[in-house]
């Protein structure tokens, strides 16, 4: 039988990335907003006229679940949607003047919480963390790590 001498590596990323996530959201409700509207705003903010899929794939969740989120958002006056005169089966995203109010307010959430989450750790340590970070997602994927940090590197 496997004892680990040490908590699990995936165990102990999964319950820090939970805090972090509980204490985002936290932050995003005191703002006026919350973690998913938050995500719906940036993706849209970013893309600018994205489509419904796209917008789907870039904030990680499944189109149900989208739905939802721009029913609401569009009930609360923060975004439009409207049938791409392109492709009538898509529809358009934009942010209504709301939507671009609660986008900055929620910015400035966003950057003031980063700052707490950085506090007292250095630039070399933020870089070591996100070089474990890709390492660990592509351990889970099965990728490459030397042949992928090589293409990225222009190898």
């Amino acid at each position: 039988m496997f004892e680990p001498s040490a908590k699990p590596i995936g165990l102990d990323l999964a319950q820090t990335a939970k805090i972090i996530r509980r204490a985002l959201d936290d932050a995003m409700i005191a703002g006026g907003g919350s973690f998913p509207v938050w995500s719906v705003l940036i993706s849209v903010k970013s893309q600018q006229f994205g489509h419904q899929r796209q917008l789907a794939e870039s904030v990680g969740i499944q189109g149900a679940t989208l739905t939802h989120h721009l029913n609401a958002m569009e009930a609360d006056g923060l975004l439009t949607r409207r049938r791409d005169p392109a492709n009538r089966r898509k529809h358009l995203v934009e942010l209504t003047p709301s939507g671009e109010t609660l986008f900055l307010r929620l910015r400035e959430t966003a950057i003031a919480f980063d700052r707490q989450l950085r506090a007292g750790i250095g630039q070399d340590e933020l870089d070591l963390a996100r070089s474990m970070f890709a390492r660990l997602r592509a351990n889970v994927s099965g990728e490459n790590t030397e042949t992928r940090e090589g293409a990225e590197a222009g190898l």
